[in-house]
């Protein structure tokens, strides 16, 4: 396969010298798998890889896994650029031996942490994982090469991470609802404390020792004693003035009326005597 390793090797061999023609050799599928492995992309997806990298200038299909001098002679090829680590492979302890003895050799440094094998070493290390995935996406147990006993268990674990998620999604929503239930909690605690103290405030302010209604009491019970209480008599008092005689007070039926005349007083004198006879 052709991953970003091989990617950073071929633009360390372009930076090499100036304007460099930058040729790659990639092997067939039956020549890989006899001197090196199995092969994850075919040949052909490994041409067309090699061809869209940016520092390549022309890609060599089906290359010898040993270059020779006619090799390098027809392509015209000045040097063979590699990790300088020593190639072991088809029975050689290195098989850039005589391109290193010959001065043609450009090493390259190994990028660490990414390579073939460390990529097929995390497929195999999280295989559960990535078959569960493919099933999931509509793979077929026969497509993935996987028993019909495996792939009933590949549906239960997966059936299982789903309720376990389903009770992480409910443990994080009760989370987050009991944070906002203490957060509005907190406030309405606050709210009532502000509340509470304005009341008391209030409260002392209305019925206190010195408070608005004692005074109110007092100020109230002042004018009560003054509107009951006489007031006192000046030291001075004016002369009174005589009063005037009250009016005679006659009944009705003492009252003149032609119909009822009083009868006359007796008079001692003869003259009157005679003339009421």
């Amino acid at each position: 396969m052709f991953h970003s390793g091989h990617a950073r090797a071929l633009m360390q061999a372009k930076c090499l010298f100036p304007n460099t023609h930058l040729i790659v050799g990639v092997c067939s599928d039956d020549l890989t798998h006899k001197f090196k492995g199995f092969t994850v992309m075919n040949e052909d997806e490994r041409y067309d890889a090699v061809s869209h990298c940016r520092y390549v200038d022309e890609v060599v299909r089906n290359a010898p896994w040993t270059l020779t001098p006619e090799f390098l002679a027809e392509h015209r090829i000045d040097f063979v650029a590699h990790d300088d680590i020593p190639y072991i492979s088809a029975g050689s302890d290195d098989v850039y031996k005589h391109i290193k003895d010959a001065g043609m050799f450009a090493p390259t440094q190994r990028t660490e942490g990414i390579s073939t094998s460390d990529i097929i070493t995390r497929i195999v290390r999280d295989y559960d994982v990535y078959v569960r995935r493919n099933l999931q996406r509509g793979y077929t147990a026969k497509e993935l090469n996987v028993s019909f006993i495996n792939e009933k268990k590949y549906h239960l674990q997966e059936h299982v991470d789903k309720v376990k998620q389903k009770v992480r999604d409910v443990e994080e929503k009760s989370k987050e609802f009991v944070q906002k239930v203490e957060e509005k909690g907190i406030d309405l605690i606050q709210k009532w404390e502000e509340k509470s103290r304005e009341f008391i405030g209030n409260f002392l302010q209305m019925f206190g020792p010195d408070g608005a209604l004692k005074h109110m009491l007092k100020e109230g019970r002042g004018r009560m004693l003054q509107a009951i209480s006489p007031r006192q008599s000046p030291s001075s008092s004016p002369v009174r003035e005589e009063r005037s005689p009250s009016p005679t007070f006659r009944l009705p039926f003492f009252t003149s009326s032609p119909f009822f005349s009083p009868p006359p007083h007796p008079h001692h004198s003869g003259a009157d005597k005679d003339e009421e006879d």
